[in-house]
């Protein structure tokens, strides 16, 4: 065969072009036949196309069937000397997923997903669109995310939304499936209102602090490097870097409370004291260099492409060592990433670079204060709660001036129990902040729990009457009705009925906080109602045997019966006797009484409600209970009468008074107000056993956390 070269002055010689007039007016050859050897303009764009096309397939080909030497077809397309991405205009630039400029096998294992695409193209292009759809400094952005991006410029300001200083104003709390609590936690758990452990609007019962990713978490001890050193100063910043604002806001864009009370409950002046607070100022002077690099790697993280953030920050922080803003990125792009991969291990990871970044050089103030505070979050999260008390002890050293802090703090001892601690907190805000309505019902929460009764109201009132954020909570307005009720003051009503206009009461008369939404909701059952038609008649066919085992055990030198502890007595003696607690059976009390036990146990209704107990109960004369309610609509309680007098005895719930009688069984919702009297001349002994809400799923009863 001729060479190439002969081949085409051959077809020039046989072949003579017809001259033709193009539109501007010029005379060009045209092409020759089709049999001829000449190429034109279209015909050499076609043989592109077909090499283009050779290319992409040969790709297919030698990854997939191993049939064709890619590298060989690329030698041959390079004799003609064309520049593909050129000719095709970016036909197959398109295709360059590793950013060298052309498409070759590399290119191809990206498009087969065989090879993920370079951390700096992801940038590069993160870049690129952040600067076409963003050229201008970065807005707070409508999202509701724990970050607000950086802007360097000195004056930039943004009102946005109030600190919820550790405690979810969200209204009732409407529980769906939830995993089982730590050993832990049921061991600070205390079921009355007067703990502030686990109480709905805490910590720990907001969605991002109660749950637990997985059950290992459970048995992972606290670390002990959570306890941080103290710390005498704040790092220097720059010269260049903005000084601190008094009244910083936290990093989280928190939940205000919508108010439905009128002006008065929450004043104009403290709206426009609101809207004033200053953006967190997070970048040094350096790094005002390096904005745009660092806007690129968060917008990977808002958009939700958590691996590919943590990558970009990890190759930033690779760059830029001793950038706490580059650090403190890569913990919350490791936050997200362990939410999305429900992995205890990865939030662990993001916690230690949380504290990394708050302890480089030249860290900004305000990225000081909002790293220990999401630092302190997550620890909670994963039940670590003295770590975060440290971390939160750490940050009042460090801001000692900022009150906010301060009733973090507050929180953060109340959450382990130890409520003196908080005391001291809240007396010391107190006497720099007078005003300070979140110390106040706080401060009125814990008087109320050591019985303070008539001293804890005005805290409590003035706190919830401030309107402050994070005073908007069921428990404060639970414990001043209760205060007032105990007090004689008709005004409690007036609290609850308020504590429902806020969504955190189902009605007046149903107080209850840990709810499952839509339940039927009456005061008192019938046993055809409960639909647990077998187990009323096991109890009343058999409440002689019940008696009889539960009077065996009266004796008071054994110490069987303990007396109520739950602070529910005005006057008078009540004691208990319990066969199961949270769906747990007490092996050794139920050895004392077998043959109630051995009725029991084939009636999963309530030998497995975590949310109630099965129990003995006797009340001595001249005993009353206060009004009260219990903490879940989740459970009906059945009371079989065992040992009734003929007179005094009587239980109230709602405005409905009734009477036990021996052998009978009387079955209210408990989550309703209730009230007992005891004004017989003898004891009064029931046995009471909680059942599960007839109406919840098998899925609820196996997934809704104990009480």
């Amino acid at each position: 065969m001729a060479p190439r070269k002969n081949f085409r002055n051959q077809a020039k010689k046989e072949v003579k072009p017809a001259a033709v007039v193009n539109k501007n007016g010029v005379k060009v050859e045209a092409s020759v036949a089709a049999s001829g050897g000449g190429f034109s303009g279209t015909k050499i764009f076609t043989w592109f196309m077909v090499l283009a096309l050779l290319g992409v397939w040969s790709s297919v080909a030698v990854v997939w069937f191993d049939l064709v030497d890619y590298d060989n077809v690329i030698e041959r397309a390079k004799e003609f000397r064309f520049n593909f991405s050129e000719v095709l205009q970016g036909k197959l630039s398109a295709y360059d997923a590793d950013g060298d400029g052309d498409f070759d096998v590399e290119d191809a294992k990206v498009l087969l997903g065989l090879k993920e695409r370079p951390v700096s193209v992801l940038l590069r292009e993160a870049k690129e669109e952040y600067a076409v759809k963003e050229p201008a400094a970065v807005p707070l952005p409508p999202i509701s995310d724990d970050f607000i991006p950086d802007d360097s410029r000195d004056e930039a300001t943004h009102p946005y939304g109030d600190e919820n200083n550790a405690i979810d104003t969200k209204g009732e709390l409407v529980e769906k499936a939830q995993p089982q609590q730590t050993v832990e936690e049921s061991k600070q758990y205390n079921n009355q209102p007067g703990s502030y452990n686990n109480q709905p609007g805490s910590p720990e019962t907001k969605e991002t602090v109660q749950l637990r990713y997985n059950a290992e978490a459970e048995s992972v001890p606290e670390p002990e490097a959570d306890v941080e050193p103290e710390v005498e100063s704040v790092p220097e910043p720059e010269a260049d870097v903005e000084p601190e604002v008094e009244s910083v806001p936290e990093l989280e864009a928190e939940f205000v409370p919508e108010l439905k009370e009128n002006a008065e409950d929450q004043p104009k002046d403290k709206l426009k004291e609101k809207a004033k607070k200053k953006k967190p100022k997070l970048l040094n002077k350096f790094e005002k260099t390096i904005k745009t690099e660092i806007d690129a790697a968060e917008k990977l993280r808002k958009k939700g492409k958590v691996e590919e953030a943590v990558r970009a920050f990890e190759t930033l922080v690779l760059q830029y060592p001793q950038s706490p803003r580059c650090r403190y990125g890569k913990a919350l792009a490791e936050d997200g990433l362990a939410e999305k991969m429900l992995s205890n291990d990865m939030l662990q990871k993001a916690i230690g670079t949380y504290k990394e970044a708050s302890e480089l050089p030249n860290a900004t103030p305000d990225l000081i204060k909002a790293t220990l505070k999401k630092r302190a979050e997550r620890q909670q999260f994963l039940g670590r709660m003295r770590g975060a008390l440290a971390t939160l002890e750490k940050l009042v050293q460090i801001f000692p001036e900022d009150m906010a802090l301060k009733n973090d703090l507050g929180v953060a001892h109340l959450l382990i129990g130890d409520n003196n601690s908080a005391k001291r907190v809240y007396e010391e805000v107190l006497a720099t902040a007078p005003s300070d309505g979140f110390a106040k019902v706080h401060y009125g929460f814990i008087l109320k729990s050591e019985n303070k009764i008539a001293e804890s109201i005005p805290f409590l009132r003035d706190g919830l009457e401030s309107g402050d954020p994070g005073t908007d909570d069921g428990r404060f307005y639970f414990h001043l009705g209760d205060a007032l009720q105990r007090m004689g003051d008709d005004s409690a009503y007036k609290w609850y009925e308020r504590g429902h206009q806020r969504g955190h009461f189902a009605s007046v008369w149903q107080r209850s906080l840990y709810n499952v939404d839509g339940l039927k909701a009456q005061p008192w059952w019938t046993p055809k109602d409960t639909g647990y038609m077998d187990l009323v008649k096991t109890l009343e066919r058999n409440w002689r045997i019940i008696r009889d085992e539960a009077q065996s055990v009266m004796d008071r030198t054994t110490g069987l019966f303990v007396p109520e502890e739950e602070n529910l007595r005005e006057k008078g003696e009540w004691g208990q006797f319990t066969l199961w607690q949270q769906g747990k059976k007490a092996g050794e009390s139920c050895r004392s009484v077998p043959k109630t036990c051995g009725l029991l146990e084939r009636y999963p209704e309530a030998t497995g409600c975590k949310r109630g107990q099965i129990k003995f109960s006797v009340m001595q004369p001249g005993t009353h209970v206060w009004p009260h309610t219990g903490p879940t609509n989740c459970r009906l309680r059945m009371h079989l009468g065992l040992v009734i007098p003929k007179t005094g005895c009587k239980i109230r719930c709602t405005n409905d008074t009734r009477a036990w009688e021996e052998g009978k069984v009387l079955i209210f919702d408990d989550s309703f107000e209730h009230e007992v009297w005891q004004d017989a001349d003898s004891y009064r002994l029931i046995f009471i056993v909680d059942v599960w809400h007839p109406e919840l799923t098998q899925y609820q009863r196996q997934t809704l956390s104990p009480i």
